[in-house]
């Protein structure tokens, strides 16, 4: 691998060397798949197959008071996954 003089500064310098290992192992066939014109060309646009659910979730427009709404999104990423579970619960538990 090639050496540089290390960097003063040691997050720098650490990039540097990161940098080195992997264009090493790039030349070694490593961790690195180039994409050749003709890959780029066959491929698909959109969704890779086999990616869509059987029965995905349907869109819709639900109003919430701006404080519920706050509190589910303050439980972070998947609230409304959170949400869709929780409200099938109740379904299950209530008949409607």
């Amino acid at each position: 691998m090639s050496e540089l003089p290390p960097h003063p500064d040691p997050e720098m310098d650490a990039f540097e060397q990161a940098l080195l290992r992997s264009v090493e192992e790039a030349r070694r066939g490593e961790y690195a798949r180039v994409s050749t014109p003709a890959d780029i060309v066959a491929r698909r646009r959109g969704r890779p197959v086999g990616s869509v659910k059987a029965s995905p979730k349907v869109q819709t427009a639900i109003r919430f008071d701006p404080d519920v709404l706050a509190r589910l999104k303050a439980t972070g990423r998947g609230w409304q996954t959170r949400v869709n579970d929780t409200m099938r619960e109740w379904l299950e538990a209530h008949s409607v």
